[in-house]
């Protein structure tokens, strides 16, 4: 029995040691770009490379206009690249805006070893040269999912005009005790996010847009970040929206034209 014991634990001590190692594989799903790869749009854009250090280069798309009203700084989620996440810049771009997405290192083109600490201050070091371009009051911060605790920290750094999260979490953590509810996460993940930390210290409005029926990141997160500034927090709830479907909903595309028209 006592042998038995000492199986099981050191079962759990090896699991918990995996988790730990092998983590960014399951957070993360990349689509990798060859440095030759071309993109192809019908709408005006630039390709733009961020030098961050010897060895980091993030890779970014720039759609822009003769006369923006304005920039979307697009933070995208976990998954692909910004080759399949440019096809949304229409959604902003459509109302007069310009429009940049970058992608995380070890995305797409983008490179260099990824830690929670080195991606903020990736984004950070992007949104810094995006404000030399446009006057701050002029750029939008907007995080998708994963890029909702990415762009949270942003907006607490600076002065954007608005914060717009798309289905953004409490704070990363939380996601992951959801599917390993037996498991120390906090205490071995190395990605916390902590949205709900940041967001007491944004000072521009933020909109939150949260389907109602979102099973990855269920809408409790979003009214519970609501509830950290209910005057200065919006929460727009997409009745029947999921996790990935809200642009097909034309309440999301109202709602962002409301946003920037305003």
């Amino acid at each position: 029995m006592n042998n038995y014991i000492l199986y099981i634990i050191i079962g759990y001590i090896v699991l918990l040691l995996l988790i730990y190692l092998v983590q960014e594989r399951f957070i993360f799903k990349p689509e990798v770009l060859s440095k030759n790869f071309v993109y192809k749009y019908d709408i005006p854009f630039k390709e733009l490379f961020f030098d961050i250090e010897p060895g980091v280069s993030i890779n970014g798309l720039h759609f822009y206009r003769n006369d923006p009203k304005g920039l979307i700084f697009y933070l995208h989620g976990n998954t692909r690249s910004i080759k399949g996440w440019a096809k949304y810049a229409r959604d902003f771009y459509r109302y007069g805006y310009d429009v940049v997405l970058v992608d995380y290192r070890g995305f797409g083109k983008s490179t260099g070893k990824r830690s929670e600490k080195e991606m903020l201050n990736d984004m950070q070091y992007v949104y810094e040269v995006l404000k030399q371009q446009y006057p701050e009051h002029h750029l939008v911060v907007y995080g998708r999912s994963m890029g909702s605790g990415f762009a949270t920290k942003i907006a607490s750094d600076n002065n954007p005009r608005y914060l717009i999260l798309d289905a953004p979490y409490f704070n990363f953590v939380k996601v992951v005790e959801r599917f390993a509810p037996i498991l120390p996460m906090r205490f071995l993940l190395r990605f916390h996010l902590r949205t709900d930390l940041w967001l007491k210290k944004v000072r521009c409005h933020t909109y939150i847009l949260h389907g109602t029926k979102d099973w990855l990141i269920p809408i409790k997160h979003s009214e519970a970040l609501q509830q950290i500034n209910p005057h200065k927090i919006t929460l727009i709830r997409i009745p029947g929206g999921g996790h990935n479907n809200l642009p097909t909903y034309p309440a999301y595309h109202n709602f962002i034209r409301d946003i920037l028209q305003e």
